[in-house]
């Protein structure tokens, strides 16, 4: 018999509507002939789509890595910083975070991007890599100085007790980095700081449908053909 719906925390929502229906979808449709060759070209004209309508920090995407052999997967929001010829990069901690510690057991990622304004998704797949010190540096250099010296301070996603002072520590660890950096014009990107580039062999466009009838394409790197990119549509 089916669990009462009142005894559920959340049921059926649907934004603030009193109703359970969702949203529908009805901005805008994709066919075949819309489509770049390349994903590279294809996301970098939603991007700029996307910036030009005004959607909200449209580099904003959600970075899925996973554990081996546990195979557990964590996600978090994180910027997009770069596209180039290879890939989707972006930037962290890769000394004590937990994506760290996955990609260096499953050195792959997934990425999601969800333009609301335009009702648009994109899903990359796809193996990474590190960037080097002197292409992370560029980056690192147009950081607020604030950025940098929590870049340095903070042993991302380690316990901060609370019966050692919490949150002060981390101060503590600020204050000593502003010190150690005192006077100091270009502050070195930590080693254990940098980019990571996804290299795609995935990417999904998804346009949103009315009664969840999505446009969805999907592109698949060809392994025999240099650069070249199978495109299918799937259902929805």
């Amino acid at each position: 018999m089916a669990a009462n719906s009142s005894s559920k925390l959340i049921f059926a929502p649907a934004g603030n509507k009193s109703n359970p229906q969702a949203d529908q979808y009805t901005k805008g449709k994709l066919e075949r002939g819309q489509l770049f060759p390349s994903p590279f070209t294809q996301f970098h004209t939603w991007f700029s789509a996307a910036q030009a309508a005004g959607v909200h920090q449209p580099e904003t995407v959600c970075l899925s890595t996973a554990h081996l052999p546990s195979g557990r997967v964590s996600s978090r929001y994180v910027y997009l910083k770069e596209l180039d010829e290879k890939g989707f990069v972006v930037y962290s901690n890769w000394g004590t975070s937990r994506k760290a510690a996955d990609v260096a057991s499953n050195p792959q990622a997934a990425l999601a991007f969800w333009w609301h304004e335009q009702e648009r998704q994109v899903r990359v797949e796809g193996p990474v890599e590190r960037l080097s010190a002197s292409e992370s540096q560029s980056y690192y250099g147009l950081r607020a100085l604030g950025s940098k010296i929590g870049a340095w301070a903070s042993a991302q996603s380690t316990v901060l007790r609370e019966d050692e002072g919490g949150r002060e520590v981390l101060e503590n660890r600020v204050k000593d980095v502003e010190k150690q950096f005192a006077g100091v014009k270009d502050i070195p990107v930590p080693e254990f700081w940098g980019g990571l580039r996804v290299l795609p062999e995935v990417v999904e466009f998804w346009q949103g449908r009315e009664s969840r009838l999505h446009d969805r394409f999907r592109y698949t790197k060809d392994e025999e053909g240099e650069g070249s990119w199978k495109i299918e549509r799937l259902s929805p």
